[in-house]
Protein backbone atom coordinates (compact mmCIF):
# COMPACT_ATOMS: atom_id res chain seq x y z
CA UNK A 1 0.00 0.00 0.00
CA UNK A 2 0.85 3.62 -0.89
CA UNK A 3 1.74 6.02 2.31
CA UNK A 4 -0.88 8.41 2.72
CA UNK A 5 0.38 11.88 2.76
CA UNK A 6 -2.08 14.89 3.67
CA UNK A 7 -1.40 17.79 1.60
CA UNK A 8 -2.51 21.11 2.68
CA UNK A 9 -2.52 24.10 0.50
CA UNK A 10 -2.03 21.40 -2.46
CA UNK A 11 -3.34 23.47 -5.28
CA UNK A 12 -1.62 26.18 -4.74
CA UNK A 13 1.66 27.15 -6.71
CA UNK A 14 3.99 25.42 -4.60
CA UNK A 15 1.46 22.39 -3.32
CA UNK A 16 0.33 21.28 -6.71
CA UNK A 17 4.22 20.81 -7.91
CA UNK A 18 4.86 18.84 -5.10
CA UNK A 19 1.73 16.64 -5.14
CA UNK A 20 3.66 15.59 -8.95
CA UNK A 21 6.77 14.59 -7.00
CA UNK A 22 4.88 12.61 -4.38
CA UNK A 23 2.96 10.89 -6.38
CA UNK A 24 5.90 9.76 -9.07
CA UNK A 25 8.03 8.69 -5.75
CA UNK A 26 5.18 6.30 -5.24
CA UNK A 27 2.96 8.42 -2.31
CA UNK A 28 -0.30 8.88 -2.32
CA UNK A 29 -1.25 12.53 -1.24
CA UNK A 30 -4.72 13.73 -0.13
CA UNK A 31 -4.79 17.27 -1.29
CA UNK A 32 -6.91 20.25 0.86
CA UNK A 33 -7.41 23.76 -0.48
CA UNK A 34 -9.86 25.95 0.51
CA UNK A 35 -9.33 27.43 -2.78
CA UNK A 36 -8.04 30.85 -1.76
CA UNK A 37 -5.26 31.26 -4.28
CA UNK A 38 -6.62 28.18 -6.55
CA UNK A 39 -9.02 28.53 -9.58
CA UNK A 40 -11.96 25.84 -9.89
CA UNK A 41 -11.79 23.33 -12.58
CA UNK A 42 -14.88 21.33 -13.69
CA UNK A 43 -16.43 19.58 -10.77
CA UNK A 44 -15.01 21.65 -8.38
CA UNK A 45 -11.78 20.30 -8.42
CA UNK A 46 -8.96 22.79 -8.56
CA UNK A 47 -7.97 23.25 -12.49
CA UNK A 48 -4.12 22.32 -11.10
CA UNK A 49 -5.09 19.26 -9.99
CA UNK A 50 -7.18 18.11 -12.56
CA UNK A 51 -4.23 19.05 -14.70
CA UNK A 52 -1.46 16.62 -12.88
CA UNK A 53 -4.68 13.89 -12.86
CA UNK A 54 -4.41 14.36 -16.60
CA UNK A 55 -0.38 15.04 -16.78
CA UNK A 56 0.40 11.46 -14.93
CA UNK A 57 -3.08 9.68 -15.61
CA UNK A 58 -4.25 8.93 -12.01
CA UNK A 59 -6.58 10.57 -9.55
CA UNK A 60 -6.05 12.24 -6.73
CA UNK A 61 -8.23 12.27 -3.81
CA UNK A 62 -9.74 16.20 -3.08
CA UNK A 63 -11.42 18.18 -0.44
CA UNK A 64 -12.95 21.80 -0.71
CA UNK A 65 -11.54 22.40 3.03
CA UNK A 66 -10.18 25.34 5.28
CA UNK A 67 -8.12 24.39 8.13
CA UNK A 68 -10.01 26.70 10.08
CA UNK A 69 -13.33 24.03 10.11
CA UNK A 70 -11.97 22.22 12.79
CA UNK A 71 -15.09 19.45 12.77
CA UNK A 72 -14.24 19.07 8.86
CA UNK A 73 -10.66 18.32 10.05
CA UNK A 74 -11.45 16.04 12.44
CA UNK A 75 -13.31 13.88 9.73
CA UNK A 76 -10.96 13.42 7.35
CA UNK A 77 -7.88 12.38 9.66
CA UNK A 78 -10.82 9.76 10.96
CA UNK A 79 -11.39 8.75 7.25
CA UNK A 80 -7.30 8.48 6.78
CA UNK A 81 -4.35 6.69 8.25
CA UNK A 82 -2.02 9.30 7.06
CA UNK A 83 1.63 8.62 7.33
CA UNK A 84 2.75 12.36 7.25
CA UNK A 85 1.38 15.64 6.67
CA UNK A 86 3.18 18.37 4.29
CA UNK A 87 1.77 22.02 5.44
CA UNK A 88 1.48 24.47 3.05
CA UNK A 89 -2.29 26.49 3.00
CA UNK A 90 -1.75 29.57 4.32
CA UNK A 91 -1.95 33.42 3.39
CA UNK A 92 1.19 34.63 1.72
CA UNK A 93 1.01 38.25 0.31
CA UNK A 94 3.81 40.43 2.60
CA UNK A 95 2.09 43.73 1.71
CA UNK A 96 -1.38 42.37 2.15
CA UNK A 97 -0.19 41.18 5.84
CA UNK A 98 0.74 44.45 6.97
CA UNK A 99 -2.37 45.81 5.99
CA UNK A 100 -4.37 43.21 7.60
CA UNK A 101 -2.30 41.64 10.30
CA UNK A 102 -5.24 40.36 12.16
CA UNK A 103 -6.69 37.90 8.71
CA UNK A 104 -3.16 36.97 8.76
CA UNK A 105 -2.60 35.87 12.29
CA UNK A 106 -6.07 34.00 12.83
CA UNK A 107 -5.72 32.33 9.41
CA UNK A 108 -2.05 30.93 9.52
CA UNK A 109 -1.68 30.36 12.97
CA UNK A 110 -5.42 29.04 14.22
CA UNK A 111 -5.31 26.58 11.03
CA UNK A 112 -1.69 25.60 12.03
CA UNK A 113 -2.88 24.82 15.88
CA UNK A 114 -5.51 23.29 14.61
CA UNK A 115 -4.14 20.71 11.79
CA UNK A 116 -1.49 19.86 14.89
CA UNK A 117 -4.08 19.34 17.37
CA UNK A 118 -5.78 17.10 15.21
CA UNK A 119 -2.52 15.32 14.08
CA UNK A 120 -1.12 14.84 17.50
CA UNK A 121 -5.46 13.60 18.35
CA UNK A 122 -4.82 10.95 16.06
CA UNK A 123 -1.47 10.16 16.17
CA UNK A 124 0.33 11.47 13.07
CA UNK A 125 3.45 12.53 14.29
CA UNK A 126 5.06 13.40 11.05
CA UNK A 127 5.09 17.28 9.53
CA UNK A 128 6.84 18.64 6.56
CA UNK A 129 6.01 22.83 7.12
CA UNK A 130 6.43 24.79 4.78
CA UNK A 131 8.59 28.01 5.94
CA UNK A 132 10.10 30.83 4.69
CA UNK A 133 13.77 32.48 4.54
CA UNK A 134 11.62 35.46 6.01
CA UNK A 135 12.24 34.22 9.28
CA UNK A 136 15.63 35.64 9.10
CA UNK A 137 14.94 39.15 8.34
CA UNK A 138 17.10 41.75 7.45
CA UNK A 139 20.24 39.35 6.56
CA UNK A 140 23.30 40.00 9.43
CA UNK A 141 25.34 37.87 7.19
CA UNK A 142 25.41 36.49 3.52
CA UNK A 143 25.46 33.91 3.04
CA UNK A 144 22.20 33.20 4.95
CA UNK A 145 22.50 29.42 6.74
CA UNK A 146 20.35 27.93 8.85
CA UNK A 147 22.51 29.40 12.51
CA UNK A 148 21.29 32.63 11.67
CA UNK A 149 18.97 34.95 13.84
CA UNK A 150 15.60 34.30 13.36
CA UNK A 151 12.62 36.44 14.50
CA UNK A 152 13.75 39.70 13.00
CA UNK A 153 11.00 39.70 10.96
CA UNK A 154 9.96 42.83 8.38
CA UNK A 155 6.36 42.05 8.43
CA UNK A 156 3.11 39.77 9.81
CA UNK A 157 3.41 37.18 7.07
CA UNK A 158 7.02 36.73 8.12
CA UNK A 159 5.92 36.26 11.80
CA UNK A 160 3.59 34.23 11.21
CA UNK A 161 5.60 31.84 9.66
CA UNK A 162 7.82 32.34 12.24
CA UNK A 163 5.80 31.44 15.38
CA UNK A 164 4.36 28.65 13.46
CA UNK A 165 7.75 26.78 13.14
CA UNK A 166 7.99 27.94 17.57
CA UNK A 167 5.15 26.15 17.86
CA UNK A 168 6.21 22.68 15.91
CA UNK A 169 9.50 22.99 17.94
CA UNK A 170 7.85 23.40 20.98
CA UNK A 171 5.41 20.56 20.71
CA UNK A 172 8.23 18.28 18.88
CA UNK A 173 10.30 18.83 22.24
CA UNK A 174 7.27 18.33 24.76
CA UNK A 175 6.25 15.42 22.51
CA UNK A 176 9.03 13.17 21.74
CA UNK A 177 7.74 10.80 19.30
CA UNK A 178 7.24 14.08 16.34
CA UNK A 179 9.33 14.18 13.98
CA UNK A 180 9.34 17.49 11.52
CA UNK A 181 10.78 19.63 9.45
CA UNK A 182 10.71 22.60 8.66
CA UNK A 183 11.85 24.11 5.29
CA UNK A 184 12.92 27.77 4.69
CA UNK A 185 12.25 28.39 1.20
CA UNK A 186 14.39 31.51 -0.66
CA UNK A 187 12.34 32.82 -4.11
CA UNK A 188 10.49 29.83 -5.79
CA UNK A 189 10.04 30.52 -9.57
CA UNK A 190 9.67 28.30 -12.94
CA UNK A 191 6.85 25.55 -13.53
CA UNK A 192 6.97 22.14 -14.31
CA UNK A 193 8.13 21.10 -17.66
CA UNK A 194 4.79 19.89 -19.04
CA UNK A 195 3.59 23.72 -19.12
CA UNK A 196 0.59 22.60 -17.36
CA UNK A 197 1.28 23.67 -13.75
CA UNK A 198 2.83 27.18 -13.13
CA UNK A 199 2.29 30.00 -10.84
CA UNK A 200 -0.99 31.42 -11.12
CA UNK A 201 -1.40 34.54 -8.51
CA UNK A 202 -4.99 35.55 -8.48
CA UNK A 203 -5.04 39.47 -8.65
CA UNK A 204 -1.57 41.71 -9.36
CA UNK A 205 1.09 39.67 -8.94
CA UNK A 206 3.34 40.33 -5.66
CA UNK A 207 6.59 38.28 -6.87
CA UNK A 208 8.98 39.83 -9.42
CA UNK A 209 9.03 36.66 -12.25
CA UNK A 210 5.13 36.22 -12.23
CA UNK A 211 4.85 40.07 -12.84
CA UNK A 212 7.68 39.86 -15.06
CA UNK A 213 6.40 37.40 -17.58
CA UNK A 214 2.69 38.83 -17.56
CA UNK A 215 4.52 42.02 -18.51
CA UNK A 216 6.21 39.80 -21.43
CA UNK A 217 2.99 37.97 -22.39
CA UNK A 218 1.09 41.77 -22.79
CA UNK A 219 -1.27 41.08 -20.15
CA UNK A 220 0.60 43.95 -17.64
CA UNK A 221 2.26 47.62 -19.18
CA UNK A 222 5.37 47.42 -17.56
CA UNK A 223 7.17 46.46 -14.19
CA UNK A 224 7.71 48.80 -11.83
CA UNK A 225 11.28 48.04 -10.01
CA UNK A 226 10.92 49.10 -6.11
CA UNK A 227 14.33 50.87 -5.81
CA UNK A 228 18.00 50.85 -7.87
CA UNK A 229 20.14 52.46 -4.78
CA UNK A 230 20.57 49.15 -3.40
CA UNK A 231 23.96 48.47 -2.12
CA UNK A 232 24.33 45.89 -5.32
CA UNK A 233 25.81 45.22 -8.46
CA UNK A 234 23.35 47.18 -10.11
CA UNK A 235 21.39 48.91 -7.31
CA UNK A 236 18.09 46.63 -7.72
CA UNK A 237 17.70 43.85 -4.98
CA UNK A 238 19.17 40.73 -4.84
CA UNK A 239 17.47 36.97 -3.97
CA UNK A 240 18.13 33.68 -4.48
CA UNK A 241 15.96 32.20 -7.13
CA UNK A 242 15.01 28.54 -7.40
CA UNK A 243 13.42 26.26 -9.50
CA UNK A 244 9.73 25.06 -7.68
CA UNK A 245 10.27 21.49 -9.15
CA UNK A 246 13.96 21.70 -7.04
CA UNK A 247 11.61 22.57 -4.30
CA UNK A 248 9.34 20.19 -4.62
CA UNK A 249 12.12 17.12 -4.74
CA UNK A 250 13.12 19.27 -1.58
CA UNK A 251 9.76 17.64 0.23
CA UNK A 252 10.32 14.45 -1.23
CA UNK A 253 13.83 14.59 0.74
CA UNK A 254 12.51 16.15 4.39
CA UNK A 255 9.94 13.07 3.78
CA UNK A 256 12.26 10.42 3.94
CA UNK A 257 14.71 12.03 6.51
CA UNK A 258 11.25 11.94 9.26
CA UNK A 259 11.79 7.97 8.96
CA UNK A 260 15.05 8.07 10.58
CA UNK A 261 13.22 9.88 13.74
CA UNK A 262 14.94 12.70 13.22
CA UNK A 263 13.17 15.33 15.29
CA UNK A 264 12.58 18.85 14.87
CA UNK A 265 15.14 19.83 11.89
CA UNK A 266 15.31 22.97 9.83
CA UNK A 267 16.84 23.31 5.91
CA UNK A 268 17.46 26.05 3.68
CA UNK A 269 15.75 25.35 0.29
CA UNK A 270 18.22 27.85 -2.00
CA UNK A 271 20.71 27.67 -4.73
CA UNK A 272 23.02 29.75 -2.81
CA UNK A 273 23.05 32.18 -5.61
CA UNK A 274 21.76 35.91 -5.79
CA UNK A 275 20.36 37.50 -9.04
CA UNK A 276 19.25 40.76 -9.18
CA UNK A 277 15.97 42.32 -10.66
CA UNK A 278 17.74 43.40 -13.74
CA UNK A 279 19.30 40.18 -14.04
CA UNK A 280 16.03 38.48 -13.79
CA UNK A 281 14.20 41.32 -16.43
CA UNK A 282 17.34 40.01 -19.12
CA UNK A 283 17.27 36.02 -18.08
CA UNK A 284 13.18 36.62 -19.01
CA UNK A 285 13.75 38.46 -22.29
CA UNK A 286 15.79 36.05 -23.34
CA UNK A 287 13.71 33.14 -22.55
CA UNK A 288 10.71 34.87 -24.38
CA UNK A 289 12.26 36.48 -27.04
CA UNK A 290 10.49 40.03 -25.79
CA UNK A 291 11.82 43.17 -24.11
CA UNK A 292 10.37 43.99 -20.68
CA UNK A 293 9.41 48.20 -20.31
CA UNK A 294 10.24 49.16 -16.69
CA UNK A 295 9.90 51.90 -14.68
CA UNK A 296 11.96 52.60 -11.54
CA UNK A 297 9.86 53.46 -8.55
CA UNK A 298 10.37 53.84 -4.54
CA UNK A 299 11.52 51.31 -2.32
CA UNK A 300 8.93 49.45 -0.68
CA UNK A 301 8.74 49.20 2.70
CA UNK A 302 10.45 46.21 4.36
CA UNK A 303 12.71 45.40 1.32
CA UNK A 304 16.16 44.11 1.56
CA UNK A 305 19.32 44.46 -0.82
CA UNK A 306 20.41 40.95 -0.61
CA UNK A 307 19.41 37.49 0.50
CA UNK A 308 20.55 34.00 -0.98
CA UNK A 309 20.97 30.93 0.99
CA UNK A 310 23.72 28.64 1.97
CA UNK A 311 22.10 25.61 1.33
CA UNK A 312 24.87 22.89 2.39
CA UNK A 313 23.23 21.67 5.62
CA UNK A 314 20.51 20.28 2.99
CA UNK A 315 23.05 18.94 0.63
CA UNK A 316 24.45 16.90 3.56
CA UNK A 317 21.65 15.56 5.59
CA UNK A 318 18.76 15.68 3.24
CA UNK A 319 20.91 14.19 -0.09
CA UNK A 320 19.62 17.18 -1.78
CA UNK A 321 20.79 19.96 -3.86
CA UNK A 322 19.01 22.25 -6.80
CA UNK A 323 19.85 21.12 -10.01
CA UNK A 324 18.25 23.57 -12.35
CA UNK A 325 20.06 26.88 -13.04
CA UNK A 326 18.34 30.12 -14.09
CA UNK A 327 17.79 29.72 -17.73
CA UNK A 328 16.11 26.74 -17.21
CA UNK A 329 14.08 28.21 -14.51
CA UNK A 330 12.95 31.10 -17.07
CA UNK A 331 12.38 28.57 -19.96
CA UNK A 332 9.76 26.88 -17.82
CA UNK A 333 8.43 29.94 -16.23
CA UNK A 334 8.31 31.49 -19.82
CA UNK A 335 6.69 28.03 -21.74
CA UNK A 336 3.86 28.07 -18.86
CA UNK A 337 2.71 31.57 -19.57
CA UNK A 338 2.65 30.87 -23.10
CA UNK A 339 0.09 28.19 -23.12
CA UNK A 340 -1.56 29.93 -20.52
CA UNK A 341 -1.65 33.48 -21.37
CA UNK A 342 -4.42 34.04 -18.26
CA UNK A 343 -3.20 31.27 -16.04
CA UNK A 344 -5.75 28.42 -15.18
CA UNK A 345 -8.62 30.02 -15.65
CA UNK A 346 -8.35 30.35 -19.62
CA UNK A 347 -8.84 26.39 -20.02
CA UNK A 348 -11.33 26.12 -17.48
CA UNK A 349 -14.76 24.70 -18.94
CA UNK A 350 -16.95 25.16 -15.50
Amino acid sequence: MAEKVLVTGGAGYIGSHCVVELIEAGYEPVVVDNFSNAVRGQGDVPESIRRIEKLLDTSIEFHDLDLLDRPGLEKLFKKHSFSAVMHFAGLKAVGESVEQPLRYYRVNLTGSINLLEVMQAHRVHNLVFSSSATVYGDPQHLPIDEQHPVGGCTNPYGKTKYFIEEMIKDHCKAEKDWNAVLLRYFNPIGAHSSGLIGEDPQGIPNNLLPYVAQVAIGRRKCLSVFGNDYDTTDGTGVRDYIHVVDLAKGHIAALKKLKNSCGCKVYNLGTGQGYSVFQMVKAVEKASGREISYKIAPRREGDIASCYADPRLAEKELGWKAEFDLERMCEDLWRWQSMNPTGFSNNTDS
